[in-house]
């Protein structure tokens, strides 16, 4: 699918599927100062907050264009549009934490999130942008490493 074999990507998933082979879920935490852990699923809307974590997200988006923002699609590996390769880009399970951790957390405060697989290329470069615009830092810890982004570097 990233190299756009869309057909061949599809003829894997089907055979991934009669076989049965289970593919692990993207997801991300962050963990309140109160020890709640707030878990985020690709493109969830079932948090109670879903609303506001969107909308912090959407204002964010236009800010980080301004920045020199550019998606980078070919992390989206759905044979889809390119605006809604944008739009599924935006629901990664860390961008959500990270939405959500904006809106609890005073200004200036560093997040910390986990997310159980690798970060893509576009949730790398779109954490930076947020960091620099936010003026935060912002630690994830992914599948192999910690990614550290301190105001946009």
């Amino acid at each position: 699918a990233s190299l756009q074999m869309w057909d061949e990507a599809k003829e894997i998933q089907t055979r991934r599927v009669k076989l049965g082979a289970w593919k692990q879920p993207g997801q991300s935490w962050w963990t309140d100062m109160g020890g709640v852990v707030h878990t985020f699923g690709v493109g969830d809307k079932n948090h109670p907050e879903s609303e506001g974590i969107y909308a912090r997200l959407d204002q964010l988006v236009p800010k980080m264009k301004r920045e020199g923002y550019v998606p980078h699609l070919g992390s989206s590996l759905r044979d889809i549009p390119d605006d809604e390769k944008e739009a599924e880009l935006c629901g990664h399970s860390e961008r959500l934490a990270i939405a959500y951790a904006l809106n609890k957390t005073p200004e200036g405060t560093t997040i910390r999130i986990v997310k159980n697989l690798r970060v893509c290329v576009d949730c790398h470069s779109a954490t930076a942008f947020i960091s620099k615009l936010e003026k935060r830092t912002i630690i994830c810890r992914d599948a192999s490493r910690f990614h550290v982004y301190n105001h946009g570097e």
